[in-house]
């Protein structure tokens, strides 16, 4: 785990233990990363149930619920299908918030419409959730770092709203 990560995850877990908030993952490009770095934390199993990594569009529609409606448009890069992935996330594991990541690392992949580096990040909590489009530069290991940061970030701001 990189150093800007390992305070950002402590004060999530700690967070969500204080207010006794359950958390799970639903992850495609991230590939783990999210429900990783939060495990990386002393305490986290107090707070992190599970993540989800589904890459294929099948393990989305099948695991996380994912209609095949959006999965053939928008597609699994959008903003409803990040949507649908976490409140997936939160019904298949049983949590308070779940968190999901969609989108294209590259190097190939990308188009003029959705390009290289597009990324949705979804925090869903009981009656509320926030989608967010990125667009982040850089490698594949760079796009997953990022989005990995931001979906931390997502999940800190929602956990200090509750």
């Amino acid at each position: 785990m990189t150093s800007a990560l390992m305070p950002l995850c402590r004060e999530v877990v700690n967070l969500a233990a204080r207010k006794g908030q359950t958390l799970g993952t639903a992850e495609s490009l991230t590939g783990g990363m999210i429900a990783s770095s939060l495990a990386a934390v002393s305490g986290a199993s107090q707070v992190l149930m599970g993540g989800i990594v589904s890459y294929d569009p099948r393990i989305k529609r099948e695991l996380l619920g994912v209609s095949q409606e959006i999965i053939d448009h928008p597609g699994v890069v959008s903003a409803p299908c990040a949507l649908q992935m976490a409140l997936g996330a939160r019904e298949k594991l049983g949590v308070d918030l779940a968190v999901s990541a969609t989108g294209l690392a590259g190097p190939g992949g990308g188009t003029p419409e959705i390009p290289v580096g597009t990324v949705f990040i979804c925090v869903c909590g009981q009656g509320s959730s926030r989608v967010e489009e990125l667009h982040f530069s850089g490698n594949r290991q760079e796009v997953r770092k990022a989005a990995t940061l931001k979906a931390l970030h997502m999940l800190l701001e929602e956990l200090m709203q509750r």
